[in-house]
Parts: structure tokens; C-alpha cells; sequence
């Protein structure tokens, strides 16, 4: 199993990123997937998460209007646009395998700031 995410950066108060999460070594389109973030001296908190489908999705509530997550089975991967960033978004970024057996990636750094 394999999650690697991609797309991170820095970038300006009220910029743009879309990150990815390229999964490898299970049935991809099976598993619901989130994202999740953490901050310095912070827990991790999940951001969002989306349905084998992409038919539903979440997202705590300091980021609805802002970020879309959706997916893409036929490319075992998920994304998480993230739009009108603030430095409060910056974290680090981690994708998750939902379910009996989680699994997360390594994360990717995400810091807004000006």
C-alpha cells in the first residue's frame, strides 16, 4: 500500500493549490479516502473526505466554500483543491485510507503566508 501526496507550496493569503494523493496497492476505487492536516502545537484534524464514488463528501466546517476534494478512480487518485487560502490552512497535508485498515501518506507541506 501507497498513498503519495503531491502539490504542496508556499503561497500568498487568499492563493490557490490543488493537492494530490496518487494510491497504489489496493482497490482504490473501494476505499474512501480523506485528507487531514496539522498544524504546529495543533492535533491532526481531518479537512475532508469523499466516497468510493465521490458521490458524497464532507468537510469541517472552517474550510466549506473554500476547499473541493474529489477523485478520480481511474487514476487512483484523490485531490484537494484548496482556494482563498489563510495562513491559518498552513499545516502539513496528509491523505488517508479510510476504514478496517488505514493507511496515510507522508504528508506535504502547505504554508500561506505573505
Amino acid at each position: 500500500v501507497q498513498l503519495v501526496e503531491s502539490g504542496g507550496g508556499l503561497v500568498q493569503p487568499g492563493g490557490s493549490l490543488r493537492l494530490s494523493c496518487a494510491a497504489s496497492g489496493f482497490t482504490f476505487s473501494n476505499s474512501v479516502m480523506s485528507w487531514h492536516r496539522q498544524a504546529p502545537g495543533k492535533e491532526r484534524e481531518m479537512v475532508a473526505f469523499i466516497s468510493t464514488s465521490g458521490g458524497y463528501t464532507n468537510y469541517v466546517e472552517s474550510v466549506k466554500g473554500r476547499f473541493t476534494i474529489s477523485r478520480d478512480n481511474a487514476k487512483n487518485t484523490v485531490y484537494l483543491q484548496m482556494n482563498s487560502l489563510k495562513p491559518e490552512d498552513t499545516a502539513v497535508y496528509y491523505c488517508k485510507r479510510v476504514g478496517a485498515n488505514p493507511y496515510w501518506g507522508q504528508g506535504t507541506q502547505v504554508t500561506v503566508s505573505s
